[in-house]
């Protein structure tokens, strides 16, 4: 008989595509889940796991096994969800996948409330960009994903995937001190051209969204400088090197050197909560909708 959690082994790597991203969604260390591939290939007698440069990939056998392995997870994940829905009280792992600043402003006190006034509830939560949690969702790799999207770009929900706003996450121009926007009391999206901008790289959301907002104001944006964390746009910000969009959510106080000014209308992202249809019963997902959406407004007006 083929053991779960060998099976649950593979599918992290496929759906993740590497051992080291699929041990570090299920906790486990890298060596661990090879070894569990490992013995998953002597109980099939085949082989799962190919080299190609360094890394690896599944053969064609193996992403017959891993689509079985997902079904048989999602078997579990329905037996699961009925009995803790009997029970009536939230239990069991619960993974959670947030983008980057609201696992920082947002996930660590909606966690903790969540650790004390559920005991049984095991919450894990893992940082990843919105453009993959939710597919992430679907495939039944995590559970829950926190994720964004903002006014002109909608945030697409796979079939058989359940979303709820959780609230909305408002966005400023930060300028260095001494520019000449930082004395106004907001400034207009047709006033931006010329500017350098800092930025995320090509592929986030919040990249997308000021390519698109820009050209919709006619301008193209000569983007200067590309970073993955807030708070590093916000530093080459303070250095003077060019002016950047930041969502309030989990940014912090703003350094010496750095003023903030409203833009007119101002942007907005909002956040959800998605997860899979199959679980929508789950005391666990519904109690965790719930909390977030309750510290929501407290976390807002601290930003």
């Amino acid at each position: 008989m083929l053991d779960l959690q060998r099976l649950r082994a593979l599918h992290a790597v496929s759906v993740h595509g590497t051992v080291g991203a699929a041990a570090a969604a299920l906790g486990y260390t890298p060596s661990a889940v090879s070894q569990q591939i490992a013995k998953l290939e002597r109980e099939t007698r085949t082989v799962l796991l190919e080299r190609r440069g360094r890394g690896v990939r599944l053969t064609e056998q193996a992403e017959q096994l891993a689509t079985t392995a997902q079904e048989l997870l999602a078997i579990v994940e329905r037996a699961e969800t009925e009995l803790e829905e009997r029970r009536g009280m939230p239990a069991g792992r619960l993974t959670v996948a947030a983008f980057a600043s609201a696992a920082r402003g947002l996930m660590p006190a909606v966690l903790a409330d969540l650790a004390v006034r559920h005991p049984a509830l095991d919450t894990r939560l893992t940082e990843i960009d919105p453009h993959l949690s939710v597919d992430l969702v679907a495939k039944g790799a995590v559970d829950m994903a926190v994720a964004h999207d903002w006014d002109i770009a909608p945030l697409p929900a796979p079939p058989g995937v359940e979303q709820a706003v959780i609230g909305d996450d408002l966005c400023d121009l930060l300028v260095p001190a001494g520019h000449p926007f930082a004395g106004r009391s907001s400034v207009r999206r047709e006033e931006l051209g010329g500017e350098r901008w800092i930025c995320q790289p090509p592929g986030r959301v919040c990249h997308d969204w000021l390519v698109r907002t820009l050209r919709e104001a006619g301008h193209e944006p000569d983007i200067a400088h590309q970073a993955e964390e807030n708070p590093t746009l916000v530093a080459l910000v303070a250095a003077g090197l060019g002016v950047a969009l930041i969502p309030r959510l989990g940014r912090g106080p703003l350094p010496a050197g750095v003023v903030e000014v409203p833009l007119d209308p101002l942007p907005v992202r909002r956040l959800y909560a998605l997860w899979r249809s199959g679980a929508a019963r789950r005391p666990a997902i519904a109690e965790t909708v719930r909390t977030l959406r309750s510290h929501w407004p407290a976390v807002s007006a601290r930003g």
